[in-house]
């Protein structure tokens, strides 16, 4: 039986057209990064490598430079150095513990009034590094010898100052023993 001309023998299905979406490919993108990025720390790298040779060699003679001024050192100079050196650390020492009275001496003249006098005046430092003095003298009369313990309770760097052995003169001056200890800083050295 033969088929009508009309219908054909074969055929093919007409595709549909879907229409493409954009698909972005980011493999080339991302592989261009990566080899920037490893051109970029391979150019670190071998700076990093250059800079450490450059360091070795100027290292080296630096080194070198430095066995060169070893080698020139005078010992003479080098012991007198150091004897200068031993020579300063003992008079700084010694300086430390050196007493000087001319603060307490200054500070006296400026306290005491002008109508009291010492006659005698010892100056020590006791077993523990207290500074003491002891005296005696004579005051115009008994009230020139209260406004001098007024004084030095007022100044404070005369401490304890016990006045004894008070005896009034026919002129009405008086003697006194004076006996006290002085602040720390009223004997220290200072230049």
């Amino acid at each position: 039986m033969a088929l009508p001309p009309t219908i054909p023998t074969s055929f093919v299905p007409h595709s549909t057209a879907v229409p493409q979406k954009f698909r972005s490919d980011f493999t080339g993108a991302f592989g261009f990064f990566a080899y920037a990025v490893f051109g970029i720390v391979f150019l670190l790298a071998l700076g990093v490598f250059l800079y450490g040779r450059i360091l070795a060699s100027d290292q080296s003679s630096k080194d070198a430079a430095l066995a060169e001024q070893v080698k020139n050192i005078d010992q003479t100079t080098v012991e007198n150095f150091i004897r200068l050196r031993d020579r300063l650390v003992s008079s700084g020492a010694l300086l430390a513990k050196h007493a000087a009275f001319s603060e307490f001496f200054s500070s006296l003249e400026k306290i005491l009034p002008s109508t009291v006098r010492f006659t005698t005046l010892r100056l020590s430092i006791d077993s523990t590094g207290v500074p003491e003095i002891e005296g005696s003298g004579v005051a115009k009369n008994f009230n020139a010898l209260a406004a001098a313990s007024t004084a030095f309770a007022k100044d404070g760097r005369i401490k304890d100052a016990i006045f004894s052995n008070i005896d009034i003169g026919k002129d009405s001056s008086v003697s006194f023993s004076l006996a006290a200890t002085l602040d720390q800083k009223m004997v220290v050295f200072s230049p």
